[in-house]
């Protein structure tokens, strides 16, 4: 699974800091360096290594120890706080249009894009959506027979004019389908390249301009780390991401994409694939993942019980007193 060495390598550096009375500067140090060292190990991009360590070290200097628990749950608790807030904070919600609603899925060659178009139509339908799937990969061989395929098998209808019109004209009339059928979120399965390209990106463009997409969502394969961030990157510059879909996270991935697109794009992620089928599709809850990530669930569970039998206790003592 994703993230599993990364989490090893965190749980140990928190490992030495329980037990411990109190916590001097140095300690934390010490534990810093650790997580730095994870993180870069996890293939997290560098500068959002810097900034990360030093929010935590700022502080879990300065930060009271709970009452009844040891310093080494309060940095983990910080230390989850910043890995929430890295990634986003909160779920990030798809946004839909009054009529119809159309989306458009980017990205490179092999990241997965057309799978995604039918995870992510499924996902709509359990949510009362009628999704269209719109065929606008001209150039690759089987692209079309390929999302034909996955309409099948989930059910769906796929909106289709061959390899010899231009993908601009093909989202236009697929909107006037939409309307047609009574469809009303219409899903743009796009071109991907091997590497990006001008003449990719001029086409993206024309589409995104002739649909007005309410969103444009990057598919990126997760395993590919550093370079998934630059991919970002790139696509944002040129199409103004509003999310990204990260793939295969249930790979054998260290999870540094997770940690850095959202820090460096300033774009959320959305969803993540964490497997073959077509209903392995999760919408990405950053507070979870972060607590996936420091294997940690039950102790964060022990601090909100803490936090709130001191909010509690604060609060007749103060009751005393009126």
């Amino acid at each position: 699974m994703a993230f599993d060495s990364l989490a090893e390598r965190l749980q140990e550096a928190f490992k030495k800091l329980r037990g411990k009375g109190k916590l001097t500067e140095n300690d934390i140090k010490e534990a810093m360096r650790e997580v730095r060292l994870a993180l870069l190990e996890a293939d997290v991009n560098f500068k959002v290594v810097k900034s990360f360590v030093k929010n935590v070290s700022e502080k879990a200097t300065g930060s009271e120890v709970l009452e009844s628990l040891t310093p080494g749950q309060q940095v983990v608790k910080i230390v989850n706080e910043e890995l929430t807030a890295l990634m986003g904070g909160s779920e990030a919600k798809l946004s839909f249009d009054s009529s119809i609603t159309a989306f458009m899925l980017v990205g490179l060659q092999g990241a997965g894009k057309t799978t995604m178009t039918g995870k992510l139509a499924l996902h709509l339908r359990k949510r009362n959506r009628k999704p269209l799937l719109v065929a606008a990969d001209v150039y690759r061989p089987a692209a079309i027979k390929q999302l034909q395929v996955v309409g099948k098998q989930i059910d769906m209808p796929v909106f289709a004019m061959g390899d010899k019109v231009n993908p601009v004209d093909i989202a236009k009339a697929s909107m006037e389908y939409a309307r047609k059928e009574g469809c009303d979120v219409v899903l743009i399965d796009t071109a991907g390249r091997l590497h990006i390209d001008e003449h990719l990106m001029e086409e993206l463009k024309g589409i995104k301009a002739a649909v007005k997409p309410m969103e444009t969502l990057l598919v990126v394969d997760a395993m590919t780390g550093q370079d998934a961030v630059n991919v970002a990157q790139s696509f944002d510059e040129a199409l103004d991401l509003t999310g990204v879909i990260l793939t295969k996270l249930d790979g054998d991935t260290r999870g540094g994409a997770a940690l850095s697109i959202r820090e460096v794009t300033g774009k959320p992620i959305k969803f993540s694939g964490v497997g073959e089928k077509m209903s392995d599709l999760e919408v990405f809850h950053p507070e979870r993942m972060a607590s996936r990530i420091l294997g940690m669930g039950d102790v964060l569970s022990l601090i909100e019980q803490a936090q709130s039998s001191i909010d509690e206790k604060e609060a007749r003592e103060l009751g005393s007193k009126m």
